[in-house]
């Protein structure tokens, strides 16, 4: 009985839902599924996005609290308004034509040197004043050639030259970029052209000023030196930018004339000597006192007259390798630390002891 109660209900079901009917609700109920889940991811994604924006929100309200609050130190402190003034990166001050003109002149000695600047910058501005008055000017090349011995103010009086001509309007810029051949030679094929570009390019608009410059063409005779790559990349952007950009290249008399001579390219381009002569004795006299004065040391009647022989004597006996400037310096920063060692030795001690130097501190420093 329970047989044929069971089989009938089978026969019933079958009866009630047609063929295929199983399969289509499994089809439906994965529908229903993937519907939850997307719901579900849905609702994730709003829930994520809302959390985002609320985290927005949330900064930007404490930004706007901070700077708020930085805006009313800043009206009520003007120490904070000098300290946002000092680091706002503004350009330095130029100074006018005259001022710079007084800069060249207060530099010891150099008088064949201050002469022919002065002669330069009037024959530059009598071009610009033709050029204005739509009158013709013959060809002219501002590239320079600095002969002469270490510390004669080659450097210092190259960046005068930079300004000087920002000042009369031939150059856009007025920078001093300072390169030797390190500066310009890499170590590697092809890896030339592009560090001597760069240093250029760093340098539009001013002037690019190379030491040492004969080490660009050393005399080996190696054909594959790389600084000649750099001699021919940098004539190359001189010509393209001819009209922004002066080079002025330095060394040694006669090593730089075998530079000038090692490419036709450099004689035609650079026809300005100027010639650095040493300083003499008294000159370098002159230096050493400045330095002096500027680091407010004072020395007795014995040490001025001791270091005048000094001078002398080393102007006398100088050689290839003399310093000029450059041994002042070295002179005067024996003498800081002679005297250093003297003051540290003193149970007390008044501010005449600070700034006095005396003839035993000279002497000492001259042994050093």
């Amino acid at each position: 009985m329970d047989d044929i109660n069971k089989k009938s209900k089978e026969e019933l079901l079958r009866d009630m839902k047609p063929p295929g009917a199983y399969l289509d609700s499994l089809a439906g109920f994965t529908d229903i599924i993937g519907t939850i889940r997307q719901a579900e991811n849905a609702a994730k994604e709003l829930l994520d996005e809302t959390s985002v924006a609320v985290k927005e929100k949330k900064q930007a309200k404490n930004k706007e609290e901070t700077d708020g609050n930085k805006k009313e130190d800043k009206s009520s402190s003007p120490e904070n308004e000098t300290a946002e003034t000092e680091t706002a990166e503004e350009p330095a001050e130029e100074k006018s034509l005259e001022e710079l003109m007084e800069t060249l002149d207060a530099l010891v000695g150099l008088d064949n040197i201050k002469q022919s600047v002065k002669s330069l910058i009037n024959y530059v501005k009598v071009r610009e004043l033709r050029k204005e008055n739509e009158l013709p000017n013959p060809p002219l090349s501002l590239h320079m050639v600095f002969t002469g011995n270490p510390g004669t103010g080659k450097t210092t009086v190259a960046r005068i030259i930079s300004e000087l001509y920002k000042a009369i309007g031939v150059l856009s810029k007025g920078q001093l970029v300072e390169v030797d051949r390190g500066g310009l030679v890499a170590g590697f094929v092809g890896q030339t052209a592009i560090k001597t570009a760069e240093a250029v390019t760093s340098a539009l608009g001013g002037i690019l000023f190379i030491d040492e410059a004969y080490a660009l063409a050393p005399d080996t005779g190696a054909g594959n030196d790389f600084g000649r790559e750099a001699i021919e990349t940098l004539l190359k952007m001189m010509e393209d930018h001819r009209n922004d950009l002066i080079v002025i290249v330095a060394g040694y008399s006669e090593p730089m004339e075998r530079f000038i001579t090692s490419n036709p390219g450099l004689e035609s381009r650079f026809n300005r000597y100027f010639f650095f002569e040493d300083y003499n004795s008294e000159e370098l006299y002159d230096i050493f006192d400045l330095m002096c004065n500027k680091s407010e040391y004072i020395l007795t009647d014995e040490a001025k007259d001791y270091a005048r022989e000094q001078f002398k004597l080393i102007y006398e006996n100088r050689d290839e390798n003399f310093g000029n400037a450059r041994h002042v310096r070295n002179f005067f920063e024996n003498i800081v630390s002679v005297h250093s060692d003297r003051i540290s030795t003193l149970d007390g001690h008044t501010r005449d002891d600070l700034t006095m130097v005396i003839l035993e501190d000279l002497e000492k420093a001259a042994e050093m």
